[in-house]
């Protein structure tokens, strides 16, 4: 079913709360491209002016449905005392519980899963006119999420897929069953996509799949993503290009060769661990091991020597020993990851491994997961302090330094994708989007400062049409609120930065 283009009777406004993994809040940006298209604005004070609100799930974690009627809850008594007020429910939730939502929240008004985004307008529109719940869950994708219309988040950075769903069977994982198996688009619509970006300002790019590198497999040709790479190479005034997330497994010699010679592709890796110990990844159904892990790191190293990796880990999998939780503790100290996005194994009902024997108890859980985040603080931070007297360029952005207001600084992402406050300069401020230039005086663990004199600005297309996009008369606020930010763009990384939360 396609979208409505008919435009509601008043003016409404709307507010899209996004949970989970990039994938989601690329999806949520097209959710608030069909609302704007069919003449819904953004709301500029939140979900509680809001005509619609819509929540955009993940069924990632065990306790995703909590989140979610826990939210749900505090709307029902706003939605009773405002006539016409509509909720929806997409994502991977939706697509997992159905008609269960409605059931259990009867105050929703629209259901609608991972496949048919496109159907949201109508749907609101039906239960509006009908006066009743619309439950639609269609099983196979009935079009690509780049075909429909987009209300993108940032002015300089862009989400771009080239793939959805996934072919991977790791046993802890439910979002293959959700997403569907992979299917991707053609070379040609991706990098049509990037140079229309481009042509409106976008400088950094981030290629986004639930397993990038294993692009092409739906299309016949294993070295596509190198190739796609070294496309985005040749795109002029497109500055940055990053991708998120690969599988090891995928991970080819072809790709790391892309990556080191083709000058816009960042140096920055994020490659998904799980777990150290070969025992443990086979019980995940992760096909390929520690040493394989460790080669492809010492690969990259080779060929791209200041590239920042990193990783996400899952601490107590079902069966997990100390002898296995050691082998991870090796890992982490061999690779000597930037960052680590470390998770605590929650059971996914309906996985495989929410029925496996040996369930870790909660304690044992928790106390490793403190010493795998002690050690990863203790290497994040000295990795970082190998960064301080180097000159780099921080691409200024919108919202990453929560206390740049009190502090006078700026924020921004290196090349290698660190988090990099500076002080503000003196005379007109550098715009997000623009690039300063600053050096590197202090590390902490997660970020870096440049307390010194900036450099250089460099006044960008992307600062000018962040500046244009603010200067438009009446603009309203940001209808997309992101309920977890990402890595690279648009904003910075507090879950972890694959395809899902456990790729």
């Amino acid at each position: 079913m396609g979208s409505s283009s008919r435009m509601p009777e008043v003016t409404r406004t709307y507010q899209v709360r996004t949970f989970g993994c990039q994938m989601n809040v690329h999806d949520s940006e097209r959710m608030a491209g069909l609302l704007e298209r069919a003449g819904y604005v953004p709301a500029a004070d939140g979900a509680d002016g809001a005509d619609i609100v819509v929540f955009n799930t993940c069924a990632v974690r065990e306790n995703a449905d909590n989140r979610l009627y826990g939210n749900l809850g505090q709307l029902a008594p706003r939605k009773a005392a405002r006539p016409g007020m509509q909720i929806a429910v997409g994502g991977c939730l939706a697509q997992k519980d159905r008609d269960a939502i409605v059931r259990r929240a009867p105050w929703v008004d629209v259901v609608f899963g991972t496949h048919n985004v496109g159907s949201l307008p109508v749907l609101l529109e039906r239960a509006r006119i009908q006066r009743e719940a619309q439950v639609e869950i269609a099983e196979s994708l009935e079009a690509f999420p780049s075909t429909l219309p987009t209300r993108r988040e940032s002015a300089y950075a862009a989400w771009v897929a080239i793939s959805v769903g996934c072919n991977n069977t790791c046993t802890f994982c439910i979002v293959p069953a959700l997403r569907g198996k992979e299917k991707d688009r053609r070379p040609g619509d991706i990098l049509a996509e990037v140079e229309a970006l481009v042509a409106e300002g976008v400088t950094e790019i981030t290629l986004l799949g639930q397993n990038v590198n294993a692009y092409g497999s739906d299309i016949g040709d294993r070295r596509a993503f190198s190739k796609l790479l070294r496309a985005c190479g040749r795109i002029e005034g497109l500055e940055r290009v990053r991708f998120t997330s690969p599988h090891p497994r995928d991970f080819t010699e072809d790709v790391i060769e892309a990556m080191a010679e083709t000058p816009n592709v960042m140096p920055q890796l994020h490659m998904p661990l799980q777990s150290g110990s070969s025992r443990v990844l086979r019980a995940m159904r992760r096909s390929y091991r520690q040493e394989r892990y460790l080669g492809i790191i010492e690969q990259v190293r080779a060929a791209i020597p200041d590239a920042a990796i990193t990783t996400d880990i899952i601490v107590g999998f079902p069966g997990e020993t100390e002898e296995d939780f050691e082998e991870t503790l090796h890992v982490v100290r061999e690779a000597r990851f930037a960052q680590a996005f470390t998770f605590q194994y929650s059971k996914r009902p309906g996985t495989p491994a929410a029925e496996m024997p040996g369930q870790v108890p909660k304690k044992i859980v928790q106390a490793r997961y403190e010493r795998l985040v002690a050690l990863q603080e203790e290497i994040s931070w000295a990795e970082n302090k190998k960064q301080v007297g180097r000159t780099v360029e921080v691409l200024v952005a919108e919202g990453e330094g929560r206390k740049d207001d009190a502090t006078r600084r700026l924020s921004g992402r290196a090349p290698d994708n660190r988090l990099v406050h500076f002080a503000r300069p003196d005379g007109p401020a550098p715009r997000p989007g623009d690039v300063a230039t600053v050096e590197i005086t202090y590390a902490a663990p997660h970020h870096l400062l440049a307390e010194g004199p900036v450099k250089n600005v460099r006044r960008t297309r992307a600062g000018d049409a962040w500046e244009l996009r603010h200067a438009a008369p009446a603009e309203p606020a940001a209808g997309v609120m992101l309920g977890l930010p990402s890595v690279g763009a648009p904003a910075p990384a507090a879950e972890p930065a694959g395809g899902c939360a456990v790729c």
